[in-house]
């Protein structure tokens, strides 16, 4: 594990197997699903998956826009839409699973305009989606979580669509990898500091640097006046260390955050929904989405 190669066989043998994960997964009863297709910047396309909640009376819903995981290189697994579905019900929000393009075949601002991209169309799309535009937010995992962070980022810069909320989970922070965990967790399960260093290479490959702080969020000067986050590190996860941080720039910005350090854990151990630990943290997740979307009263 601590000297696997992130080849381009191998990505393509592991995409290839995320993409039968993710046909053969079955919608999670109360739930509708519906596919869309939007225009990128670059006049390529961006695909959606939405997940909501089978609530015909609700008429505007919160919702999440969701990054997945996968070291920008590797598309979405079945277990990913499992996890946002059990968003989708347990919070009653709408759950927006954005299919942005990957490196190596599209650079890092590409990726980070499908991001950005695709939550403008949710904004904009708002009314005909049913979803209440003052109760969006944006969420993601490991490499999601930095694509998560960057649009939160990019939105306040851009005077974009104001989020409510943000969730990250063992996130992406800093291309740097000069923590302590991302110099010694060499041989930890899920996720190692040899394989974060081959990421990086392929995510900086053609990196435009005047993005570059969007790209490392936590390198960029300026992290005030953004909203409120959910901030969840592993302890056995070489990314443990940058997620808290972010965490705490956050906080010393002005921020509110919530930082959940969670023992016993490694990156990605949330593949099996039915483990106790897996679900507590599911739980404090779904606690955290639930508050954030709560009706002003």
């Amino acid at each position: 594990m601590p000297n696997l190669k992130l080849s381009p066989f191998l990505i393509k043998t592991i995409n290839s197997i995320a993409s039968m994960s993710v046909a053969l997964s079955r919608l999670k009863k109360g739930l509708v699903k519906q596919r869309k297709s939007i225009s990128a910047i670059d006049g390529g396309t961006i695909q959606l998956t939405i997940y909501e909640p089978n609530n015909p009376d609700q008429e505007r819903s919160p919702c999440l826009v969701y990054y997945h995981g996968g070291a920008f290189v590797l598309r979405d697994f079945g277990y990913m839409h499992k996890k946002t579905c059990e968003y989708a019900l347990r919070s009653g929000c709408k759950i927006v699973f954005v299919h942005y393009r990957l490196a190596p075949d599209h650079t890092a601002t590409i990726i980070l305009e499908d991001c950005y991209t695709s939550l403008e169309w949710v904004k904009d799309h708002s009314l005909e989606l049913g979803i209440d535009p003052n109760r969006i937010a944006v969420g993601g995992d490991s490499a999601g979580g930095a694509l998560a962070a960057a649009v939160t980022q990019l939105s306040r810069d851009r005077r974009g669509p104001r989020l409510c909320f943000q969730m990250l989970i063992y996130p992406v922070t800093d291309a740097s990898q000069e923590t302590e965990s991302a110099r010694n967790f060499v041989n930890t399960p899920g996720w190692n500091a040899n394989l974060n260093k081959q990421m990086w290479h392929y995510y900086l490959e053609k990196a435009d640097t005047e993005m570059m702080k969007y790209i490392s969020p936590i390198s960029n000067p300026s992290l005030e006046n953004l909203p409120a986050s959910y901030i969840e590190v592993e302890e056995w996860d070489c990314l443990r260390d940058e997620g808290i941080a972010y965490a705490k720039k956050l906080e010393s910005c002005g921020n509110e955050v919530t930082l959940n350090y969670l023992k016993g854990t490694f990156h990605g151990f949330d593949i099996n929904l039915k483990k106790s630990i897996v679900q507590a943290a599911l739980n404090a997740r779904i606690s955290a989405l639930q508050n954030a979307f709560k009706l002003p009263t």
